[in-house]
């Protein structure tokens, strides 16, 4: 834990940095006490500063980086209701999406070495099962960010957004089908599509505020969306909002949901309740 002077306001600027607190409450129950995984801290990446951030377990707890670069923390749950807890003030230097129409997608034989992972097939992205409706409906495009925001447009306009359409087992494909998903079901299904064009995808989560043009004013929940490798480096989609949006603030990257779970626990473990916060800090 480590605490800071009370934060600024944002400047009016929209331009410049933007100061958000982020974090969540769950609410849960062991019979026994319990190891679990949290995930649901900051990624660390430029432009995106932690100026406090805060852990309320109630158990004694630790943080590693897994193989992915994602902060975990390691913690026993003690038998009974606990509330989890994690917040942060983080300070955005370039708080708003950037789209960038003139990037050219990379030949395969060009990718890094460490990217070739995120045109594989991984437990909920089908690339091999739905191949061929990938290349039918993008395979005649350019190649480029033009086609990938195709795959975008698609996929937003394919899916019906719904809480209670998908589960912990639904794939790719499985959505493709129902035409109905939450925003993971939508990266997923972008994703699949991507790597079927041998386009580098991989999946990602975090915390976006309700604030700026694109805003969704609903409950608020963890976002997932998905970066694809272009020219060089990682470039954000997002086939749920697929709008610009201001915010972002990354939890995790991973090849696909299974990479990144909010939490893991090594035993029996009863969900009560989920709080997310994103959002300015009141002045």
């Amino acid at each position: 834990m480590h605490d800071t002077e009370p934060p600024e306001r944002r400047p009016t600027d929209p331009t410049q940095a933007l100061r958000l607190t982020v974090g969540c409450h769950f609410d849960v129950e062991a019979v026994l006490p319990t190891a679990a995984v949290m995930q649901v801290a900051t990624y660390p990446q430029p432009g995106v500063q932690v100026e406090s951030e805060t852990w309320d377990t109630g158990a004694d707890h630790h943080g590693y980086i897994d193989g992915y670069g994602n902060r975990c923390e390691r913690m026993t749950i003690p038998a009974g209701p606990s509330r989890l807890s994690y917040s942060a003030t983080v300070l955005i230097t370039h708080p708003e999406d950037v789209l960038e129409p003139d990037v050219r997608e990379t030949p395969v034989d060009e990718l890094p070495d460490d990217v070739l992972v995120y045109t594989m097939p991984s437990r909920f992205c089908l690339p091999d099962e739905l191949g061929h409706e990938a290349w039918q409906r993008f395979g005649h495009l350019e190649p480029g960010w033009g086609r990938v925001q195709a795959i975008a447009d698609m996929v937003h306009d394919h899916l019906e957004f719904d809480h209670f359409s998908s589960n912990p087992w639904t794939t790719s494909k499985d959505v493709f089908v129902a035409q109905q998903g939450v925003c993971r079901d939508y990266a997923h299904l972008a994703i699949t599509f991507c790597r079927a064009l041998n386009i580098p995808a991989r999946y990602v989560f975090g915390y976006i505020p309700a604030i700026g043009p694109g805003a969704i004013h609903e409950e608020m929940d963890f976002a997932a969306w998905f970066e694809v490798w272009m020219d060089g480096r990682w470039h954000t989609f997002d086939a749920r909002n697929n709008t610009p949006r201001t915010g972002r603030v990354v939890v995790g990257r991973g090849r696909d949901a299974v990479d990144v779970a909010l939490i893991t626990s090594y035993g029996p473990l009863t969900f009560r309740h989920l709080t997310v916060i994103a959002e300015e800090p009141a002045a």
